[in-house]
């Protein structure tokens, strides 16, 4: 058996554990990254490829290392397609947006953690946690062989539905453990060349699967090689999704002929983000603390923040030579001050979804002005006032009680939002805030006739 000594070990080369550890190494700390992959297919992830609001990542990792990778920067907008209604609505995309090959930036990113001083153990399966109170390390096999990690910190970068919250007893900590394999989605993707360019390569493009909680994507990275793919939420039944996909490319004639390049298939948190995402010697960041946008899966950039916030505040911890909970807390204040909130209010969005039928939704979505569509998938909120709702009800004859509806959540998204931005400064407020967060969403259940998510 082999053991090594770190100030932080990072499970997972993802963009949350890629950005924790070049932090912290660049201020100082002894960091590794271990990676259950070769070096030849680390940052072989399954993703939608779309990458918004890169022009403010963090500069642990310089834009400029990962900009290569960007492969189309022309695209401005998202295009709904709704067949049931013979209709297509486009909307805008605040901020910068960007297509990436997603495989040259995930080892884009791992350069950037290397050239940052971290080390990168690949070939590694963790299968354990070393725990006595403190979380204090991890273990697992690096190519037949049994190796630990002793850590100040360990830092779970390691994905949706990650083993090591398996592993760990956070009975007596702040740790979210109300995590079900509902409050997650299943997706799959192609990567695809066309002989011809497609004529909205400006554009990401989303339609609607025969189901309320999925949908599938059409992302161009160029304008002849496209990120196709489709998800469901898992609370409903299981989904064919290869053969789904198959379905809608042969029915697209600007796939005639296409040819397959490369195809994966992931599951993603399509939930609010964790309550807390620590406990004693232990963080969470990234898909593994639910931080991703629930609406659009995207969350390549709440990964990216997430991983600088913790490394920073295991930095504070270690330095101070305490890393229990009260040590770490700023780290669950920062991610729900920059993107908690937001994500925690747009979940609201996702259980009135699920909680509909899709014909309903489509005639919605058919009606809604695209810029307040916008806002609501980007922004948690949008100025839905009882005009605006009037007018659009002009439009949607049959489906003014799911307009009603609609508006109701609103308001409730906007109150939970304004609690998420109450949120504890100390892990005693904790169980209180949870109190009054909850009591908010038993409206929302009740509005949207849904079953509880959590």
């Amino acid at each position: 058996m082999t053991t090594h000594e770190y100030d932080l070990v990072v499970v997972g080369a993802g963009t949350a554990g890629c950005y924790a550890a070049a932090t912290a190494a660049r201020e100082g700390l002894d960091a590794v990254i271990v990676e259950r992959k070769s070096a030849k297919e680390a940052g072989h992830i399954a993703c939608g490829d779309a990458l918004k609001g890169a022009d403010a990542f963090p500069d642990a990792i310089p834009k400029s290392r990962i900009e290569p990778a960007f492969t189309n920067t022309d695209v401005d907008h998202g295009r709904f397609e709704i067949p049931q209604h013979d209709t297509v609505l486009e909307i805008p995309v605040p901020g910068e947006l960007a297509v990436i090959d997603r495989l040259e930036y995930g080892r884009r990113l791992i350069d950037g953690a290397e050239a940052a001083g971290a080390d990168l153990h690949y070939d590694t399966v963790v299968s354990d946690v070393r725990q006595n109170g403190t979380v204090d390390g991890v273990r697992g096999k690096r190519r037949g062989d049994v190796v630990e990690y002793d850590a100040e910190v360990v830092l779970d970068g390691a994905g949706a539905l990650s083993i090591l919250q398996d592993k760990a007893d956070f009975s007596s900590t702040t740790f979210d453990t109300n995590v079900s394999y509902s409050q997650f989605s299943s997706a799959y993707r192609e990567v695809l060349d066309v002989p011809e360019p497609v004529p909205w390569d400006d554009a990401l493009v989303f339609k609607p699967t025969d189901r309320a909680a999925g949908y599938l994507w059409y992302f161009p990275r160029t304008d002849t090689e496209i990120n196709a793919g489709l998800g469901f939420q898992m609370i409903d039944e299981p989904m064919q999704l290869v053969s789904a996909l198959r379905r809608d490319l042969e029915n697209r004639p600007e796939f005639s002929g296409a040819t397959v390049r490369d195809k994966l298939g992931a599951a993603l948190p399509t939930r609010r983000p964790y309550d807390s995402a620590l406990a004693p010697g232990f963080l969470a960041a990234g898909d593994a603390a639910g931080h991703v946008n629930p609406t659009t899966g995207g969350g390549i950039a709440g990964a990216a923040y997430a991983g600088k916030y913790a490394a920073e505040q295991a930095i504070a911890a270690i330095t101070k030579g305490d890393v229990g909970e009260d040590a770490l807390w700023e780290y669950n204040s920062k991610v729900m001050d920059h993107f908690g909130a937001r994500y925690a209010a747009l979940d609201v969005y996702n259980v009135f979804v699920g909680a509909s039928e899709v014909d309903d939704l489509m005639g919605l979505l058919g009606a809604l002005p695209g810029e307040k569509l916008s806002e609501a998938l980007y922004s948690g909120s949008t100025s839905i006032g009882l005009g605006l709702k009037l007018r659009t009800a002009t439009k949607s004859v049959g489906h003014w009680q799911l307009i009603y509806d609609l508006y109701r959540v609103k308001n409730f998204a906007d109150d939970l939002f304004a609690i998420y931005e109450d949120y504890p400064e100390s892990p005693d407020g904790l169980n209180d805030w949870q109190a009054r967060r909850d009591r908010k969403l038993t409206e929302v259940y009740e509005v949207a006739d849904a079953d509880p998510k959590y």
